[in-house]
């Protein structure tokens, strides 16, 4: 058996993601006898960067790739006109940068399951609390109505390039409540954030037959093994002495 890896790339989002209760840690323990989790994660980047380094991000990723999360548009959607205007990418390059980084995915791995993530909505009282940097406009430099712009292209150029979607940004907002449970700054996630992100994900690789149960286990559960002649379990050409 060739142990597969699952792949996230992406923003501040994907770069936290194993920090205590990150989602990225999370879907690493869920995961831990049958594929590697494998980080990738680039806090403050938009996907004019990402689109420009992707190919060399992932470059070191060996083995059997089974799955990529691409988690790119928090930073794309910063207003043109506050304070993180560096990171601002007009919506329509935004929709073509991901066209992009899903085809150098696809030519880099044929057949792997590539999951496209929206931004995550943001509270904008806590941006405001939460300024960016040293900005003390009192203006938040992103806003809820703006990640839903660029969420809803996210989930529009997964449907054109026949890939998977995670609405994170739609889902969150079901839960009464949403923007302190789950954003610690009105941007970032909090350990419930990211339990939501996690469970969605799973939900994602479950559906491209990239289930616990679906993947075998890394080497013989010691259920599995005979008691009475352990050693029967394995293969001895493997064996190291």
């Amino acid at each position: 058996m060739v142990r597969p890896s699952i792949v996230l790339f992406g923003d501040s989002i994907t770069e936290e993601a194993f920090g205590e209760g990150g989602w990225g840690s999370s879907l690493a323990n869920h995961y831990s006898r049958s594929a590697d989790v494998v980080l990738r994660g680039y806090s403050g980047y938009n996907t004019r960067w990402a689109a420009r380094v992707a190919g060399r991000a992932v470059a070191t990723v060996a083995g059997a790739v089974a799955a990529v999360t691409v988690c790119f548009g928090a930073n794309d959607a910063a207003l043109p006109d506050r304070a993180s205007a560096p990171q601002h990418v007009p919506v329509a390059e935004y929709r073509d940068n991901l066209r992009a980084i899903c085809a150098m995915l696809h030519r880099r791995w044929p057949g792997v399951v590539v999951i496209l993530v929206t931004p995550p909505p943001v509270d904008e009282d806590g941006r405001r609390r939460y300024p960016y940097a040293h900005d003390y406009s009192g203006l938040p430099e992103r806003t809820n109505a703006a990640a839903g712009v660029y969420a809803r292209a996210c989930v529009e150029v997964a449907r054109q390039c026949g890939v998977r979607a995670i609405d994170i940004w739609s889902r969150m907002q079901k839960f009464p409540g949403w923007e302190k449970a789950f954003l610690r700054d009105g941007l970032h996630l909090t350990p419930r954030g990211n339990r939501v992100l996690f469970e969605e994900v799973v939900f994602a690789l479950k559906d491209a037959n990239l289930s616990l149960e679906a993947l075998p286990a890394d080497l013989p559960l010691f259920g599995d093994m005979d008691p009475k002649d352990p050693a029967k379990s394995f293969d001895d050409d493997e064996r190291v002495d």
